[in-house]
């Protein structure tokens, strides 16, 4: 029987859409899965009855207390540690449950996964590991917590997706590209020249070459590495993208009588095609490098998008992957010495 902890609280549109969320989980996903809701007990229970919600299967931990969006990231260990977020992760610490997921303040969600529910061994930094809404779907790591990163940083970034797709998503062998502005290995900043060396010379991933922008829609890899600056700037760009050439071609069927009939005979496959950009679809980012799952959910996350948070959450949750991402995290490091002793004995 799994536990998922829940914080109520964090996002947009909480606590409606988060209890919403959960509700649709229970009716939605395995009847084998707990919950604990940390968050205001009287506005959740308010929620779920106006809404015939039945809360089963839910443990509800009280707080009135929660991370905003305009709080530093350290509040959730520094003035507002009684918050829902923090709470949260104390509960995933001490083992009540076994992922986490909240909507909320992506820095301090960070922050308080460091430091509360600590690290992986022989990771250097997590990363939040954002799957874009592509068929087959694309792991980009790091998606926005590491603006300011090192090669190697970027090379355990390609560990650490290779090993999510392949325990969690089920993909035998993950295609890493590294995210550039040219295909040619000399092509970018110091940064990704270096990577590049690095990676093609680390036999334990499979690492297919640098990946311009337009090229990871073409199905060219599975895991796309970059730090996280350029990574959330190129996430937001494919969101808005998304966005606007389905109401680009919205407008275009139903703007006029003569494309209105073509636009009604194929209604279905238009939803298809929303389905697919649909970045709700694929539930939450998790932050890769953490020792237990920890799930951030878009902020503005709807219902529908939150239960996919859960969804991912009870999925991870499932694969030993923090024990197995710590093996290969010390079998590179291993190579690295063994390679470093050969070099200072010749």
């Amino acid at each position: 029987m799994k536990t998922i902890i829940v914080d109520m609280m964090g996002g947009d549109n909480a606590p409606l859409e988060t209890v919403k969320g959960v509700g649709r989980a229970i009716k939605e996903l395995s009847e084998d899965v707990n919950y604990i809701l940390v968050g205001d007990q009287v506005e959740i229970e308010r929620i779920a009855r106006e809404n015939e919600i039945v809360l089963e299967r839910c443990d509800i931990v009280h707080t009135e207390t929660y991370i905003t969006m305009e709080d530093e990231p350290i509040a959730v260990v520094r003035g507002k540690e009684t918050s829902s977020m923090s709470l949260g992760l104390k509960l995933l610490k001490e083992g009540r449950g076994d992922a986490f997921v909240s909507t909320g303040n992506t820095g301090a969600l960070f922050t308080g996964a460091n430091l509360i529910v600590r690290k992986v061994k022989g990771v250097k930094r997590p990363a939040i590991a954002s799957l874009l809404p592509l068929q087959p779907p694309v792991l980009l790591a790091d998606s926005g917590a590491n603006v300011v990163v090192t090669p190697e940083y970027l090379e355990q970034f390609a560990v650490m997706g290779s090993a999510y797709m392949k325990n969690v998503m089920g993909v035998e062998n993950p295609r890493v590209g590294l995210l550039n502005n040219g295909e040619e290995e000399h092509k970018g900043t110091e940064l990704q020249i270096e990577t590049y060396k690095i990676l093609r010379a680390n036999e334990d991933i499979n690492f297919v070459g640098n990946i311009e922008g337009n090229r990871v829609m073409q199905d060219t890899c599975d895991v796309i590495v970059a730090d996280g600056f350029t990574g959330n700037i190129f996430l937001k760009t494919m969101e808005g993208l998304g966005k606007m050439m389905l109401k680009t071609l919205k407008t275009t069927l139903y703007s006029k009588i003569r494309t209105r009939a073509a636009g009604l005979l194929i209604k279905n496959e238009m939803k298809g095609i929303k389905k697919t950009f649909d970045a709700g679809e694929l539930g939450g980012a998790p932050i890769l490098g953490i020792a237990k799952p920890v799930i951030k959910a878009h902020g503005s996350s709807n219902a529908k998008a939150f239960k996919n948070a859960i969804r991912q959450a009870i999925a991870y949750s499932e694969n030993d992957f923090a024990s197995q991402l710590e093996a290969d995290l010390a079998a590179l490091a291993a190579k690295k010495s063994a390679k470093a002793a050969e070099g200072e004995e010749k």
